[in-house]
């Protein structure tokens, strides 16, 4: 049974909400939203709430409807706040820059890595070294900071690579002498 499912998603002032059918559309202050849930799911609009409730009574429906309610609960807070993801640029000599909509990586290759980010997400650099990237639609920040990280992933010797602003790189001893 999916608790998370059961509870209503409040929608705050300045956001409206369309249900037609298996469509919802989300607009806000920052943009709109569309999405089209899973066909055994049903969305109500009811006193300023947004339920979700299964067609049926299983456990697959059940994990739908909890899906379903963490997607639109995005989608709502998406156009309303917005979401946010830092990475930081860690090493000698290790920089990024922006140029319009691309984002420019030195991290020890040899040449540059460019790297275009996709619609819907803007970034800018702090210093030469925080990247940070904003959009309304999460799924599509978090695909896009995945892509960036994966560029140059932390090294766990020395922790050169590109992080997360919250990750915690655990580090590995170095070799030792031998005898």
């Amino acid at each position: 049974m999916s608790r998370i499912g059961k509870m209503p998603i409040p929608v705050p002032a300045g956001v409206t909400v369309e249900i037609k059918g298996q469509d919802i559309s989300v607009s806000g202050k920052k943009g709109t939203l569309n999405r089209t849930v899973h066909p055994e799911v049903s969305l109500v609009l009811e006193d300023g709430a947004i339920l979700v409730d299964g067609k049926q009574k299983s456990r697959n429906i059940s994990a739908f409807r909890g899906l379903t309610r963490s997607l639109v609960n995005n989608m709502v807070v998406g156009v309303a706040e917005g979401f946010k993801k830092v990475l930081v640029v860690e090493g000698v000599g290790y920089r990024a820059s922006m140029a319009g909509n691309n984002l420019s990586l030195s991290v020890g290759y040899s040449n540059p890595v460019e790297f275009a980010l996709p619609e819907g997400v803007t970034g800018n650099i702090e210093g030469n070294t925080k990247i940070v990237l904003e959009s309304i639609d999460k799924e599509t920040l978090g695909l896009t900071a995945a892509k960036i990280r994966a560029i140059r992933k932390p090294e766990p010797y020395k922790g050169k690579g590109i992080r997360y602003e919250d990750e915690r790189i655990v580090r590995k001893a170095g070799k030792t002498g031998a005898k």
